[in-house]
């Protein structure tokens, strides 16, 4: 089982967001996924309340000392990909996330304030020797100089700038609120493209085929 963990320590930064449409994108790959939600908020569950019975689960895991025994439990289930949406401004669960995971995206928005509160995530993250991106969030779109301005700032602080970026789209915001994401609610949007890349891109770094191999179309 892969493990990806979702790190802020800045709120509003995109963690779920990022968390429900990498898990969705792992269930629609043929993968069995789950979102470990960390968050006292819960809005991962909430968006899974809301879901159904449709995959991916989301499993609550408010106590850090608890999250190393639900992901054991989760490959015992035989989950594939596991992805932890931690909370703000939260050192130990942070770090028991970075510890427990194979790989670390840590979202952020491109703008001053944000990119400033990162420096403290970054330090904890590059502090567990994980491998692990920044990846930009709900910065405008058509917007590459603001990108590329931004990745120069964050280029300060050690830890390498993902090459996709996740734009601002109305559709993240209204899909969730019916238990769905931008791939499920406007598959053909710029949003789901996003995603798309996203999630190619994720495969690439844990080492998982984009989609799922059939065994019984191998054999």
């Amino acid at each position: 089982m892969k493990t990806i963990a979702i790190i802020s320590q800045k709120g509003g930064a995109g963690k779920t967001t990022l968390a429900l449409h990498l898990a969705t994108s792992a269930s629609a790959a043929g993968y069995v996924s789950l979102i470990l939600d960390t968050d006292p908020q819960a809005t991962a569950s909430s968006w899974k309340a809301w879901r159904g019975d449709v995959e991916p689960d989301v499993v609550d895991c408010a106590a850090h000392a608890l999250l190393s025994r639900k992901l054991e439990q989760a490959s015992e289930l035989g989950a594939e990909l596991s992805i932890i949406d931690t909370p703000p401004h939260a050192d130990i669960m942070a770090r028991e996330a970075c510890r427990v995971a194979d790989f670390l995206l840590i979202p952020c928005r491109p703008r001053a304030f944000d990119m400033d509160a990162v420096r403290t995530t970054t330090e904890l993250v590059r502090a567990s020797g994980k491998p692990a991106f920044v990846i930009f969030t709900a910065g405008p779109p058509r917007a590459p100089q603001v990108y590329k301005e931004a990745a120069e700032v964050v280029a300060q602080f050690g830890i390498p700038v993902a090459p996709v970026v996740l734009p601002e789209r109305a559709v993240f915001h209204h899909s969730v609120g019916s238990g769905r994401t931008a791939q499920e609610a406007e598959p053909e949007s710029k949003a789901a493209a996003d995603i798309a890349l996203l999630w190619n891109w994720v495969c690439d770094q844990v080492n998982m085929p984009s989609h799922k191999q059939d065994d019984t179309k191998a054999r």
